[in-house]
Order: C-alpha cells, then sequence, then structure tokens
C-alpha cells in the first residue's frame, strides 16, 4: 500500500480526535421554544376568596430521606428538596442552596401573587435499601385562602428520579382559580470564584424534547416561554435536573429569573375549583447521572440528552455508540473494573475486525513485494507520467494486487474508532472509576484513578506511543526511505495529543496498539516458516 494512503487515513483519524478534543460536538442548533398559542380570551376569573385564619408559621421542618444512591432532604416550605446528594463515584451535590435547584411547589392567583405553600409533615426520617425499595413523603396544608394541598413525594432506592402527586381541594364556599408552578433554578453565569465540585455540577444550557425532536438553548439565551414540550431540563454533559409531566394538565416552561437566573419549570392552571371539587397532578423529577440506559428506562426520550453526534454528518454516531456503551458496562457488571472492561471491549473490537486486519496486510505485503519493480518502472518512464501509470496498473493486475486493498480495510474501522472514542468520552460511568488505582502522593494520583480525566503521570500516553512506534516499524512499509522517516513522526503527534485526553480513551487505544504488534508478530512468524517450508521442497526436489 502506497504510504501516501496511510498517512492520509492516520491524518484522518487524528483530525478526527483533534476535532472532538478541541471543539466538542456541537449540541443540535439552538431553537427557540415556539410559544403556546393563545386560546380564546377566558372569562373572567372568581373573584378572590376571603383569606382565612391559619395557625402561626411554625419552624421549617425537614425530612431526611436516606438511600443507596442518594441522600436528599426535603423541607415543609413548599416541600422543597433542600439537599440532594448522588452516591454516584463518590458524593455529588446536585443542589447549591440560593443558587442553583428547586423552589418548591407555588402557587399564584388572579390578581395576588405566588404563594409558597407551608406544609405540616409527619415523617422524620425515610430509609431505602433493599428491604424498603419505595417510599414517599407526605405533605399537606393550605394556602392563605384555604385552598387544600397534599403533595406526596415517592422515592425509589435504586433510581434518581421523584414521583411527584399533587391534589387541591376547594373547602370554601366559593369558586377558586389557582395556577400551579414547580421551578428548578440556575444562575446563568457562576462567579468566577465558585469552581464546580465535580465535572460536570454546573448546567449550561435548556433542553427539552418537542415532537420527538431535542431542543438546546445556552442559558444565557434563555427567553420566557411555555409551550407542550414532553419535559425540560438543566444539563451538563453528564449530569441532568429534569422536569417532566406525567399529566396533560402541566406545560413546561422557561422565565428569566432574578439576579441573573433562569428557572425551567412545570406550570399547570386547573379550570376554576367550584366548591368541594379537586384537581390532581402528576410529574416527575429526575436529577441524576446522564447514563443511557437509566434515562432510556424512564420511556420519555431523555436519553436523546446524550449528544453522541455524528461521523462525517451521515452516520449517526447514537447506532455505534450505545452498544459499545452496553457491552461495557456488560463486561463490568460481571468484572467490577471499568479499566478491565475497557480492555476487554478492545479485545472483542479486534476479533471482529482481525479478518480486515489479516486482508490489510497481505495486501501491503504484496504491494512491499512488487515495490522493486514499480521503482523500476517511475526509473524508466520518469518522463512520461501516462505511460508510468498504465505499465504499473497492468502490474497490479498481472499480479492480483489491488493498491487500495491495504488501505479500505483500515478506512471501514474509522466510524468504530470514532464511536469508541466518543462514547468513552460522554460515558458518566467512567467518572472516579479506577484502574490501577494505588493512591495519591503530592497530590498526585498513582496510577489511574479516574478513567474520566487525562493519566496525572503522562505513563500512559507515553506508552501509547512507544507502543506506536513500535506497531509502525513492524508494519510492512512500501515508501521510500525519507518517507518512512516522516512516518515515524506520527507516534510523537499522537502522543503529544493523548497527553490530556480521557485516560480510558487512551487505554483502549494502547492495548489495541499491543494487539496490532501481536498480530502483526503472528503473521511475520507464519510467513516466515511458510518462506522455509517452501525453499526445503524445492531442495527436496532437486535432490
Amino acid at each position: 500500500m502506497e504510504k501516501r494512503l496511510i498517512l492520509a487515513t492516520v491524518l484522518m483519524a487524528a483530525l478526527l480526535i483533534l476535532y472532538q478534543a478541541l471543539f466538542a460536538p456541537a449540541p443540535s442548533p439552538p431553537v427557540k421554544a415556539p410559544v403556546e398559542s393563545k386560546p380564546a380570551p377566558p372569562g373572567p376569573p372568581p373573584p378572590l376568596p376571603p383569606k382565612v385564619e391559619r395557625s402561626p408559621v411554625v419552624p421549617q421542618r425537614t425530612v431526611s430521606v436516606e438511600g443507596p444512591l442518594f441522600r436528599a432532604t426535603v423541607g415543609s416550605e413548599g416541600g422543597k428538596l433542600i439537599e440532594w446528594v448522588l452516591r454516584y463515584r463518590g458524593d455529588k451535590s446536585m443542589i447549591t442552596p440560593g443558587t442553583l435547584g428547586p423552589g418548591g411547589l407555588m402557587l399564584q392567583r388572579p390578581r395576588a401573587g405566588l404563594e409558597t405553600v407551608a406544609f405540616n409533615v409527619k415523617e422524620e426520617q425515610l430509609v431505602l435499601g433493599r428491604d424498603r425499595p419505595r417510599g414517599a413523603v407526605e405533605l399537606s396544608g393550605q394556602d392563605a385562602y384555604g385552598l387544600r394541598v397534599t403533595e406526596t413525594l415517592g422515592f425509589q432506592s435504586q433510581d434518581f428520579h421523584i414521583e411527584v402527586a399533587l391534589r387541591l381541594e376547594n373547602r370554601q364556599g366559593v369558586p377558586q382559580a389557582v395556577e400551579v408552578s414547580l421551578p428548578w433554578s440556575a444562575p446563568m453565569k457562576w462567579p468566577d470564584g465558585q469552581k464546580e465540585g465535580f465535572q460536570g455540577q454546573h448546567p449550561t444550557r435548556v433542553v427539552w424534547l418537542s415532537r420527538d425532536e431535542i431542543r438546546r438553548e445556552e442559558l444565557e439565551k434563555v427567553a420566557d416561554a411555555t409551550n407542550e414540550g414532553r419535559w425540560i431540563g438543566l444539563e451538563s454533559e453528564w449530569y441532568l435536573a429534569a422536569l417532566i409531566p406525567l399529566t396533560p394538565d402541566f406545560k413546561v416552561a422557561t422565565l428569566k429569573g432574578a439576579s441573573g437566573s433562569i428557572q425551567i419549570a412545570l406550570r399547570a392552571t386547573p379550570p376554576p375549583l367550584a366548591p368541594g371539587q379537586s384537581w390532581e397532578g402528576r410529574a416527575l423529577v429526575y436529577v441524576g447521572p446522564k447514563e443511557y440506559t437509566r434515562l432510556k428506562a424512564l420511556g420519555v426520550g431523555l436519553e436523546k440528552t446524550v449528544h453522541f453526534g455524528s461521523f462525517l454528518w451521515v452516520l449517526p454516531m447514537e447506532w455505534l455508540a450505545v452498544p459499545i456503551l452496553w457491552l461495557m458496562n456488560f463486561f463490568y457488571r460481571h468484572i467490577p473494573n471499568y479499566g478491565v472492561a475497557i480492555i476487554l471491549l478492545t479485545v472483542i473490537t479486534k476479533i471482529l475486525f482481525y479478518p480486515l486486519t489479516v486482508k490489510s496486510m497481505v495486501s501491503m505485503k504484496a504491494m512491499q513485494a512488487l515495490q522493486p519493480q514499480i521503482n523500476a518502472l517511475r526509473a524508466k518512464y520518469q518522463k512520461d507520467p501516462q505511460r508510468l501509470q498504465r505499465e504499473t496498473m497492468e502490474l497490479y493486475r498481472k499480479h492480483k494486487v489491488n493498491p487500495m486493498g491495504g488501505c479500505l480495510p483500515m478506512v471501514i474501522q474509522i466510524p468504530i474508532f470514532y464511536a469508541l472514542y466518543v462514547a468513552f468520552s460522554l460515558a458518566v460511568e467512567l467518572q472516579n472509576a479506577a484502574f490501577l488505582c494505588v493512591g495519591t502522593m503530592f497530590g498526585i494520583a498513582f496510577w489511574i484513578c479516574d478513567l474520566a480525566q487525562h493519566d496525572p503521570t503522562y505513563v500512559l500516553p507515553i506508552l501509547m506511543g512507544i507502543s506506536m512506534f513500535i506497531q509502525q516499524k513492524m508494519s510492512p512499509t512500501t515508501a521510500d526511505p525519507r518517507q518512512a522517516k516522516i512516518m515515524l513522526i506520527m507516534p510523537v503527534v499522537f502522543t503529544f495529543m493523548f497527553l490530556n485526553l480521557p485516560a480510558g480513551l487512551v487505554l483502549y487505544w494502547f492495548v489495541s496498539n499491543v494487539l496490532q504488534i501481536l498480530q502483526q508478530y503472528y503473521m511475520d512468524r507464519r510467513a516466515r516458516s511458510a518462506k522455509v517450508s517452501g525453499k526445503e521442497a524445492k531442495e527436496a526436489q532437486r535432490v
């Protein structure tokens, strides 16, 4: 195979990786949330009922909820989630009081302001586990106008979502009209001194699903809007806080808040409640990692928040990356080490592509054998390029050699390699996942304590570069010595390029190189054995 073709292939892979590393996959084109069409002007709202006398305000009570995957605190003021800490690759807080998090249940009436319901709560603690996989916190109270409000928050021990059930009951003698809101706030821009406690803690975009199409908007560009999206959320690359309506009365909304913040919310405007009439609404709140399988299991399309992108704007990477993630997690369930899972995934990939690899190597060997004759033709017809091309192609036909035979199998594998890179880059499962972690010394982890971060010792990228150099030296070459020397620069370029890439990806590439070296050694040994056997057979015939 011509070295120019090899160089083009390698450069193509390098450009893809550089593009992904320097310019993260662009999210879906931002599309402004469609504003809900205005219905016919409703009749005048019923007059405000007289305020009722309520018991003196008592200090807020809290309920702690403990589960294997999270730790939560629910406050009696609006049923607000005061604390939500993921027990996921270490403790990760998804709520920053006063800055990031929910606002609790809010009610608003015509000609009156927002009101947060002060609930009564009986529970003090809810502990979930194997013996109690599900549990609920029940809150009840009434607003200033005597509207009875009940909120039930359902938790599951093995998931990151909360089931919200609301009930409004009019116990007064006059009709009541009210709007229900469940907001979640985030700052448009975080203070310079307030760093992320973990990668992905601070959301950067609003995301929602409308008509089975994912939409995204940077926080700075969010405008006040209400639409009929299936859900709405605040997302980073790895984490998501999503509000999901389960009853048709709820609509998703975005609005600009005070002090440079934005809000996403579920809003419902029930029909005016006659005396004795009630209204019920249900919603789901998901606050957790963007694990594709876990999000898909909810059945509302949240898995679309994992943005895989596409290969050359043609092939959706989701088609390849999702099976890769599934297989990696399958290995992890049986061998609880993601580093080992990546190694096994690399072995499987090499086995699947072994026929193509063999075909490529055989073609390169054949081209290498013809190189002296090709050089002779170049010397003979150096002043006649057209004749040189005809004679060269005739030589290929005579010996049944395809000049592209060594390159095409490699090109076919490029989308798979790119899908592996995308999968490892987006896999939140790799966050804080150790491979060979001995400990830390002088603030540096030894050796690989987080497959989602770069190797702080840079040992793994250097090993990858060495393995790439050995692989290149062993590969058949048809290039002149000057081109061969230029190709030896590629391992150096790749080593520097991989220094700050996730250790999981570098581990895959290093193991892939080692397996390629073993394959090349095995094939060279077989070729030498076959050559020796052929010589011995010829000598026997002469005797």
